[in-house]
């Protein structure tokens, strides 16, 4: 009877640090996910008109800048590097398209292309002096927030400057409905919400039979259903709240293939491979044959682009022009990525984090806004959220330092 005791009391000591690695390991990996969901969860009890459909197609709407930022954002702070002035490109951006299609008269593309062609400029000229001078990226971007700024509001002459209309208008706020018909409900939103979440479930399969074929630690099966049966279920939940409000907004497509393809360049590709060997050692990186200045000085060009690209959202939004525009977006999207998982020192990120986090950002301000909080009390909420977000960082390090 002893020995038995012993062998049980022996049992559950062996099991019981399995069972807390285990625990660790999937609070670690899916902990945002779960976040995101319990954030979801307190608004929509706090206010219950968060869940309604025409809130959350809303908050498609006046978030999408934020994620666009966020994927370019992710890939600076990989790389060990910060971008203070985003904001004030998309200020840039957002002029320059307004004097093309606004104040000239000319189509929407022509807008599109020139507020394009000004964010790899400002991209070429911020990588330059990061990559190639050697100057931080946090004083390059700083001295561009002032720049930028400055050149916004000289194009704009410190006035607000619309409206845009017609297709440049629909870029952010025009709907796909009506496709497949419908009673009360759009059945295209539902269709093509099903394809993405039977894709999605799909190569996540994918990728766990690999990692297995390889002898990589994976998920445990219980744990990688469960976090395909919340995704699934929050995707679907969404496309049915709001196929009943306008149907399929058309910037929820454009984002949707921007972070798919983001995705794969940090997932599948040498340049997301090296940008993620520059963050984690830069000395290991360079002995390795890591071009560290081409990497870098690409990585500062796609950032300008991405910020032009929220430049055209944000103003198609608003259907104009402001010289305020883009205040605070850099710090929005630099919380979006550490509240997503990326690490302050770099090399540590991923953009499906970096979307969650944008997502948890984009609900904690519509839920403020919602339970009418004031503007003083948002921000602080904000930096609040960001300070623990990163204070978290630093604990799981240094975690994972010692029991290495």
């Amino acid at each position: 009877m002893n020995l038995t005791d012993d062998v049980d009391v022996d049992g559950r000591r062996a099991q019981s640090p399995a069972l807390g690695r285990f625990l660790a390991d999937s609070a670690q990996k899916n902990g945002i996910l779960l976040a995101f969901v319990v954030v979801v969860i307190v608004f929509s009890i706090l206010q219950p008109a968060f869940l309604s459909p025409s809130n959350l197609t809303n908050l498609v709407l006046q978030y999408a800048y934020v994620l666009i930022l966020a994927l370019g954002m992710l890939m600076v702070i990989v790389l060990a590097q910060i971008d203070l002035s985003v904001g004030s490109v998309i200020a840039l951006t957002g002029a320059v398209a307004a004097v093309v299609c606004v104040r000239g008269g000319a189509p929407w593309w022509a807008g599109v292309l020139a507020a394009l062609g000004v964010g790899l400029l400002v991209g070429l000229w911020q990588g330059f002096w990061v990559a190639v001078v050697g100057i931080p990226g946090f004083i390059v971007s700083l001295g561009g927030m002032l720049i930028f700024r400055g050149l916004a509001q000289l194009l704009l002459d410190y006035k607000s400057l619309s409206p845009f209309g017609g297709v440049y208008y629909d870029i952010s706020n025009g709907f796909l409905n009506g496709l497949f018909g419908g009673a009360g409900f759009d059945v295209f939103t539902l269709v093509i919400f099903t394809i993405a979440v039977v894709g999605f479930a799909l190569a996540q399969w994918r990728s766990r039979l690999g990692q297995i074929r390889y002898q990589q630690k994976v998920t445990p099966l219980p744990a990688f259903v469960a976090k395909l049966v919340i995704v699934a279920v929050v995707a679907l939940a969404f496309a049915w709240q709001i196929s009943h409000n306008r149907g399929l907004p058309i910037i929820l497509i454009i984002l949707a293939i921007f972070v798919l393809v983001y995705g794969l360049v940090m997932g599948r590709t040498g340049f997301g491979r090296h940008i993620y060997a520059i963050g984690g050692n830069l000395s290991a990186a360079r002995l390795s044959g890591v071009k560290v200045q081409w990497v870098t000085f690409w990585t500062f060009v796609n950032m300008g682009f991405l910020a032009a690209v929220a430049g055209i959202v944000y103003s198609a939004r608003m259907n104009g022009a402001q010289p305020a525009a883009g205040n605070g977006f850099e710090l929005d999207a630099i919380a979006a990525c550490f509240i997503g998982g990326a690490s302050t020192t770099g090399g540590i990120g991923r953009i499906g984090g970096a979307v969650i986090g944008g997502l948890i950002m984009a609900v904690i301000s519509n839920g403020m806004q919602l339970m009418g909080l004031s503007q003083g009390v948002q921000p602080v909420v904000k930096g609040l959220i960001l300070t623990l977000a990163v204070a978290f960082d630093l604990w799981n390090r240094r975690r994972s330092t010692a029991t290495a």
